[in-house]
């Protein structure tokens, strides 16, 4: 008889998944984030709940490789360059974020009537904030490179580096006796030699060796290589002293620098989810039930003082870097809740005697309502900043950065048909150099003010301003533009900025860059001219190249993209979108555009053009009237204006700008 092998852990990975995927998939139905079904699933089967898993520290274990593997990918996302761009962010912004968290909490604790010590531990645990839910939410709502996830991101990184001396800090002040300047001394020498270590291997190791695998065509060894050096660079870490998640971290970065990042990235994203989701279930499972129930009122309490302290702090944080006000906002909202790693620190506190049973269970609790608030904050947090500063501007208060210190450096010529430029990411930057090769005046708006200031020492005409408001597209002479493109990786923000443009110029010809396809119809109808989808010019590019494998000729290839181009584009465009004006090359002053007459006054209803005249009283000429599906080509002196006339019109911008009001 052949002996059954018994495996605990089996049975408890088992009863995980299963608890997972029921509670994910009634979730999703709901449309509510993962990550609330997998803490719910571990509340319900850990020790606290039915008590279905055992093995909890087993599952633990397998947490921190999600955690490990998480920040692996974020790592790959990355690069060292973009890192770099950010460096301010990570050390000003995050000291200052816990800096504050940590003086505010400790405060409150030591006036409560505990000792400093046992207070200090305390700002320690609630200044972190949890990364791999943040991160995650933040993916999963595609707004990793917006400013607010690259303030997140940066603030994170910080913690994580800061939890390793604040593991070595804790037996310290808890009176044990130990040489704390030895060993801050020898950490930043291990984190140099790492962070050298990173920069070699990023530049002249990994891209060879990843070269080298892949040119096996064997996509076992390519995954084998791939997380051997995650966990490699993680373990390295480790045994310096520093976090593995830091570590992990890193060894993304260093596969970043390679052109195999995205493939790597493609075969890690599945074990990832797997293990992260044991990540959260285990969370859950901390969650003492009958402590929660019994202390519910105080624990709320807390939740609500945690929000508003660590929200205040990292808004503090990013508004000192001179952020616009909702960044400024939505970094907050993105960074109140407790991490993951303060679980870590609060064992080594009850190991030497600074947390106590009970306050423990509270920082539990709070910590876990606050993981579970975390995506439905994020989900809701660009509305939530639209009421506050809807609610600072009733009371007064301006922008986090007063704009005009920065649109006074501007150059003091005249600007004139520009170019206006609305974001200065990847695809703004290379159309400000297009504009300077072909010899375009342009001037670009951009919120980073570290990229402004750069750019401005380049001598680039480039604004500090939200294009939200009105004050900045005044500045930038948008009334006097030929053409405005908005190039910002905000969804939201770029909405609000075609309703600037379009109140401020109806004429103008606006150009919008976004994400998705689906976002191109709503765009048009808000006033866009034309909506360049990333999405769609991916596949335009991707057939291109794939037709140029099979010999196409050139001249083919392009015909078949300009029609797909027009077939596709023109699917977007609203029967009732006005016509594009026409603005000679050569002769930039002569434009010619169409106006519909909406208006019911008098003033220019069924009177005759001769009386009205247009040309002496507002500088404009009439070429011809679509009246209905008739167009008037030959237009007489006793020819009258009627309701829904759209009229063709030649003069200056001005002109026709004030003409337009005037009908309007």
């Amino acid at each position: 008889m052949i002996p059954i092998i018994q495996i605990p852990l089996l049975q408890d990975i088992l009863v995980l998944l299963v608890f997972s995927v029921v509670i994910v998939f009634m979730l999703q139905r709901l449309k509510l984030p993962s990550v609330i079904g997998f803490l719910v699933a571990g509340v319900i089967i850990g020790p606290y709940g039915l008590s279905l898993v055992t093995a909890v520290e087993q599952v633990e274990i397998l947490s921190e490789i999600g955690v490990i593997l998480l920040l692996f990918v974020i790592g790959m996302e990355l690069s060292i360059k973009q890192l770099a761009s950010i460096k301010k962010t990570v050390f000003v912004g995050g000291f200052l974020q816990m800096g504050i968290t940590l003086v505010v909490a400790g405060l409150i604790y030591y006036f409560l009537g505990n000792s400093w010590n046992e207070s200090l531990f305390i700002g320690f645990l609630f200044s972190l904030s949890s990364t791999a839910i943040v991160l995650k939410t933040l993916q999963d709502q595609h707004e990793m490179n917006t400013p607010h996830g690259r303030n997140a991101l940066a603030i994170l990184i910080f913690q994580d580096i800061i939890v390793v001396p604040m593991m070595l800090i804790t037996p310290l002040i808890a009176g044990a006796s130990g040489d704390l300047g030895g060993s801050i001394l020898s950490l930043l020498l291990k984190t140099a030699v790492v962070i050298v270590l990173t920069v070699l291997l990023a530049r002249y190791v990994v891209p060879e060796l990843m070269h080298a695998v892949a040119k096996t065509n064997s996509k076992e060894l390519f995954l084998l290589v791939t997380v051997t050096l995650c966990f490699a660079v993680a373990f390295i870490t480790s045994e310096a002293g520093l976090s593995l998640a830091l570590g992990a971290f890193m060894a993304g970065l260093i596969i970043s620098e390679s052109e195999y990042s995205y493939q790597a990235t493609s075969v890690i994203l599945p074990f990832r989810e797997l293990f992260i989701s044991f990540f959260f279930v285990s969370i859950g499972m901390l969650l003492d039930l009958n402590f929660f129930f019994q202390n519910i009122l105080v624990i709320c309490l807390l939740v609500i003082a945690v929000f508003v302290v660590k929200s205040l702090a990292a808004g503090i944080a990013v508004a000192v870097l001179n952020y616009p006000k909702k960044t400024v906002i939505l970094t907050g909202l993105s960074l109140f809740q407790v991490g993951e790693f303060a679980f870590v620190l609060s064992k080594v506190g009850i190991e030497n005697n600074l947390l106590d049973a009970d306050t423990n269970q509270y920082f539990l609790s709070v910590s876990i309502v606050s993981m579970l608030l975390t995506p439905f904050v994020i989900i809701f947090s660009e509305n939530m900043a639209k009421r506050v500063i809807g609610v600072s501007e009733k009371l007064g208060y301006g922008n986090t950065v007063d704009p005009n210190a920065a649109l006074a450096e501007l150059p003091g010529r005249e600007l004139n048909n520009h170019l206006v430029i609305i974001g200065y990411g990847i695809n703004g930057s290379n159309l400000a150099k297009a504009a300077a090769d072909s010899n375009i005046p342009y001037v670009a708006i951009e919120m980073n003010a570290e990229t402004v200031k750069r750019e401005r020492q380049k001598g680039v005409p480039i604004l500090y301003g939200d294009a939200t408001q009105h004050h900045i597209l005044e500045k930038a002479h948008l009334e006097d533009a030929r053409v405005a493109v908005i190039a910002i990786s905000d969804n939201h923000g770029t909405k609000v900025a075609i309703k600037n443009v379009r109140s401020q110029s109806e004429s103008l010809y606006l150009v919008v860059r976004t994400r998705y396809v689906k976002e191109t119809s709503e765009l048009m109808a808000l006033g866009a001219d034309i909506v360049i989808p990333e999405e769609f010019e991916t596949s335009v590019q991707i057939f291109s190249r794939v037709l140029q494998n099979f010999l196409i000729p050139e001249d083919d290839i392009e015909h078949i993209v300009e029609k797909v181009r027009a077939d596709n584009y023109q699917l977007f465009k609203d029967d009732q979108k006005r016509a594009s004006t026409y603005r000679a090359k050569n002769h930039p002053e002569f434009h010619i555009t169409c106006l519909k007459i909406n208006s019911d006054s008098n003033k220019f209803l069924g009177k005759p053009l001769q009386e009205l005249q247009l040309r002496a009283n507002y500088g404009i000429n009439i070429l011809g009237i679509m009246r209905k599906d008739d167009l008037l080509q030959t237009i007489r002196p006793e020819e009258t204006l009627k309701q829904h006339d759209i009229v063709y019109l030649q003069g200056n911008p001005h002109d026709i700008e004030h003409f337009h009001k005037v009908i309007k």
